[in-house]
Order: C-alpha cells, then sequence, then structure tokens
C-alpha cells in the first residue's frame, strides 16, 4: 500500500463479477472508496501542528452493551467493522460489552472514537455517563447506530450527543431513503456521503421517529430524510430525519436510524457511510493525503 488515499473514489459506481452494485461482499477495501493508508495528527499524544508519519490505525471502541431489546443483527455489525478496519487498515477496533472496564476516563482516553452499536435501556451508570461527556468534551467522536438512539432516554444530555430520542417505530417496511438538498453544502457532509450524486435509496429497515426534531440542535446537519410517501408510521412529518451528524461540546457526532437488519452490515453504500462516519468524528478526514 501507499500513502495515498483515493476517498474520492465513487464507491457506489464499483461492481465485482456477480455482485449487484449496491450490495457486494466485504473482500476489497477499495469498494469503500478508501483504498491505502492516511497520515493523521494524533488526538491525545501529539501537538496539534506536529504530524504522524504512521498509518491511520485510529483506535476505535464498539460498544454494544444493551438493557432492553437486543438487535439480532449486532454480531454481523460488529463483524463487518473488525473487517473493514481489518482489511483497510484505517483503524484499530476494540469490541465489548463492558462498560464497567471501558467507559471510564482511563479506558476512553485511549480512543479516538466510540461506536455505539444498537444500545437499549439504561445500559451506562451516571459515572459512566459522566466519563462519556469528559470524553466527547476533550474532543473525542461518538458514532451511533440505529437502536444506539433508543437508549438512555430519560437522560437529556444523551439525546442531545445522539441528536434526538427514540420515540418508536412502524413495522419494518421497503421505502425509499432521500439525501438532503444541503447535505453536501459542508465538508463534512460531503466526506461522509462521498459526494454521492445519488440522491434516492431504496431501503428496508425500521424508519425511527423521535421526540424532537434533531434539526433543532445548533451546529446538526441532517444528511438522509425518509421519503413519508413510501412507509407508513412516520410521525414527524414530510421531514423525516434518518441521518444526521454534529460538532458537539467540543467533540463530533454521527448517528444513523438505519441498520436493524444483518444485510445493512453488507450494503457497500450503507457502511462506506458507518465509515466515513468514524472517520470524520475521529477528525481524521482532513488529513487524508490524496
Amino acid at each position: 500500500m501507499t500513502a495515498t488515499i483515493e476517498w474520492l473514489r465513487e464507491s457506489l459506481s464499483l461492481t465485482t463479477p456477480g455482485a449487484s452494485k449496491s450490495h457486494l461482499p466485504l473482500t476489497d477495501p477499495s469498494i469503500y472508496g478508501i483504498i491505502a493508508l492516511p497520515m493523521v495528527k494524533s488526538r491525545t499524544s501529539h501537538s496539534s501542528t506536529e504530524m504522524v508519519d504512521t498509518p491511520l490505525r485510529m483506535d476505535v471502541l464498539v460498544f454494544s452493551k444493551t438493557a432492553g431489546y437486543r438487535h439480532a443483527s449486532i454480531p454481523a455489525s460488529i463483524a463487518s467493522i473488525r473487517r473493514i478496519a481489518t482489511e483497510t487498515g484505517l483503524f484499530k477496533v476494540t469490541e465489548t460489552e463492558d462498560a464497567d472496564l471501558f467507559i471510564t476516563d482511563k479506558a476512553l482516553s485511549a480512543y479516538s472514537v466510540v461506536v455505539f452499536l444498537h444500545n437499549t435501556g439504561d445500559f451506562l451508570s451516571q459515572d459512566q455517563i459522566t466519563a462519556l461527556q469528559t470524553f466527547v468534551r476533550g474532543g473525542g467522536g461518538f458514532v451511533g447506530i440505529h437502536a444506539a438512539g433508543a437508549g438512555l432516554r430519560s437522560n437529556e444530555w444523551y439525546g442531545r450527543l445522539i441528536g434526538a430520542h427514540f420515540n418508536g417505530h412502524p413495522d419494518p417496511e421497503k421505502g425509499t431513503i432521500l439525501v438532503d438538498a444541503q447535505a453536501s453544502s459542508s465538508p463534512g457532509g460531503r466526506f461522509i456521503l462521498n459526494d454521492c450524486c445519488q440522491t434516492r435509496h431504496e431501503w428496508q429497515d425500521e424508519f425511527y421517529n423521535f421526540t424532537t426534531h434533531p434539526r433543532q440542535n445548533p451546529g446538526l446537519s441532517v444528511l438522509l430524510l425518509g421519503d413519508t410517501a413510501t412507509f407508513s408510521g412516520g410521525k414527524m412529518g414530510n421531514d423525516h430525519p434518518l441521518c444526521w451528524y454534529q460538532e458537539f461540546e467540543g467533540g463530533r457526532s454521527f448517528y444513523t436510524a438505519l441498520g436493524h437488519f444483518d444485510e445493512a452490515y453488507t450494503d457497500v453504500w450503507f457502511m462506506d457511510m458507518i465509515t466515513r462516519g468514524v472517520i470524520w468524528a475521529g477528525r481524521a478526514e482532513s488529513r487524508l493525503i490524496t
């Protein structure tokens, strides 16, 4: 591998023999539009002007503890994230459900990004929430996937970190995902969506509702919407948000409400977005050498 990142490559245009354009086996890191290793400044160990001449290799904590409904797709999602990390070399993954051991000030300081995966119920103690606050306020990155938005529903701060609290969902069905018209108006949106020229995606999922609209949060930008003409049970009006990102209290947060089923985690479009969300949350997108 060279030190070059072809991160502008349009992953949605890639195909492999015998596979569809949007649903490919996770075997070739180039399908994510990210095919080699970057240079990166460390968040914790180096000054803001010091460049580390090593592969990116961000340390990423994938945390999947649940205290309520447990998604059957947790193993598939962990396996997919780990496989991307291994085959691209972009980050190193630690996966755990042990909040007592890993959601502490000391443990979190070792990571650039934490990925909360399908967490439900009251899965963190107040001390652990405080440790997560310290991590984020120190510049840490947060990524929430699907039911991460359904956890800690009585905690106001966690709701703002996610962007909004979950408020139920209709039965799973196929619907259309729309790219928000303003999604590419900022560098973060362009990076996470990979400058995607496609504005509609057919998608099978649970189309989450939320107690408040995430657009109410200062500095938050919506990336994806649900086309409410294509699914039933939406309670958010025509502006039905499903994915967004934000600068938040010194850190960064990326959240997608999509990802209920195993199939999402072998979908190129979805996993490219997750991968880029992790990179953006870790403040590494501007340090990719193109």
